[in-house]
């Protein structure tokens, strides 16, 4: 990939991402095969005014390592030095850049069980530092070719040509063009048109269907809104966007209020493993069943993690004729495939849509309605002939989708 293009996608990772202020530390999560393009991305940060950029380098290979020959006691342990981390992030709240460049599969072999035993005793004793800064800080999660990630969805091509093919894929679809920044600025407006239309009703709840098999209704909170596109930090009200790419609208639904089956349209990536060709069903909000042809035992972890893990925290509504969807590429990777359909996520709900969320303690928000756990898990449900109806508290029926895509 040609640098001149990498230092376009690295400015629009920083402005329009981050949106570094200047001063501000910046934190950067990378794997160590991404040095090229952390380092344009740090470049960029300073030319923004940043104060000081750290880097976090990661090992899919280490990690698989770490899991499968270390004690559950060694990888639960959380020294001194991880919670002074911890408290020195909260305190001076840096931007977080995360790029995700995972092999799909970078987990196999690691007994899940292990890892949701480490989860349980870690969560509680880092859930407050994560508490404590949720909403007051800007990050973004955005994508970059590995090799195995590369190999996974382009099997059929040799290893540069298929991280050139990814990377032409990935450069698309966050809208690296001539100008992305502006370009980012135009689908911005074109999200929040849609997201205020869907805030102009007051849903009760909505319903799908879907040839598939899916038949499930949700039910919304009232006085909490739809989002898409960028959002504004708690407090100092600075802008970014935290997902590159992104195509959705979406909400956080009322905990415990969610009934019917859905049937997944495409893989889902968790733990380093995939789960495909899966359904859930749903009872009192509650995920009480699941299928799958690959991956249930690990499906069944995973809404085992924590009381919230088996509960709704998102609706997101994309069209199926989306960017990303239209590429027919399937990346194995979940900020891109979430983006290619209408997705719910399993786990921790967004309290910031709320009216008036700063006026609350992260607890009241709790109590209000929104889900929370240790996992945010998004899958895909959205098709071709999917039909997505709002029902509104004062009677209205408003057709949302129709055969997959926006019905206004």
């Amino acid at each position: 990939m040609k640098k001149s293009v990498l230092k376009k996608y690295a400015e629009l990772i920083v402005k329009t991402g981050a949106n570094v202020q200047k001063g501000q530390d910046v934190m950067v999560v990378a794997n160590v095969d991404q040095e090229e393009l952390v380092n344009l991305i740090v470049v960029q940060c300073y030319k923004a005014g940043a104060n000081y950029v750290t880097v976090r380098w990661g090992s899919d290979k280490v990690n698989n390592t770490q899991y499968r020959k270390a004690s559950i006691k060694a990888l639960s342990d959380i020294p001194e030095w991880r919670l002074e981390r911890e408290r020195f992030i909260n305190k001076t709240l840096p931007c977080v850049i995360f790029i995700e460049s995972s092999d799909p599969d970078a987990l196999k072999g690691v007994n899940q069980e292990k890892l949701a035993k480490i989860s349980k005793i870690t969560h509680p004793i880092l859930k407050p530092f994560r508490d404590e800064r949720e909403n007051k800080y800007q990050w973004v999660i955005v994508g970059a070719p590995s090799k195995a990630w590369a190999k996974k969805v382009f099997p059929e091509l040799s290893p540069k040509k298929a991280i050139e093919k990814l990377w032409e894929a990935i450069l698309a679809t966050a809208r690296v063009t001539d100008d992305p920044i502006k370009a980012w600025e135009e689908h911005n407006k074109d999200l929040d048109k849609r997201s205020r239309y869907l805030n102009s009703f007051d849903f009760d709840y909505l319903q799908y269907e879907s040839s598939n098999g899916t038949n499930f209704k949700v039910w919304m909170m009232p006085g909490v809104s739809w989002a898409a596109g960028g959002e504004y930090t708690k407090g100092n009200h600075i802008y970014y966007n935290p997902n590159l790419p992104t195509e959705e609208c979406f909400t956080s639904p009322w905990k415990g209020k969610a009934e019917g089956k859905v049937v997944s349209t495409k893989p889902l990536s968790y733990n380093g493993e995939l789960i495909e060709d899966f359904e859930i069903t749903f009872k009192n909000g509650k995920a009480v069943e699941v299928k799958a042809r690959k991956g249930e035992e690990l499906l069944k972890h995973m809404i085992s993690q924590d009381e919230g893990a088996c509960m709704l925290g998102e609706v997101a509504l994309v069209p199926y004729d989306s960017p990303i969807n239209n590429t027919g590429i399937l990346f194995y990777n979940t900020l891109f495939d979430e983006n290619a359909a209408c997705h719910l996520a399993l786990g921790h709900a967004f309290t910031n849509l709320r009216k008036d969320y700063e006026k609350y303690s992260y607890q009241e928000l709790i109590d209000y309605g929104f889900n929370d756990s240790s996992i945010h898990v998004d899958f895909m449900i959205g098709s071709k002939d999917m039909n997505i109806t709002g029902y509104t508290r004062d009677g209205k029926v408003v057709p949302i989708f129709r055969n997959g895509n926006w019905a206004f």
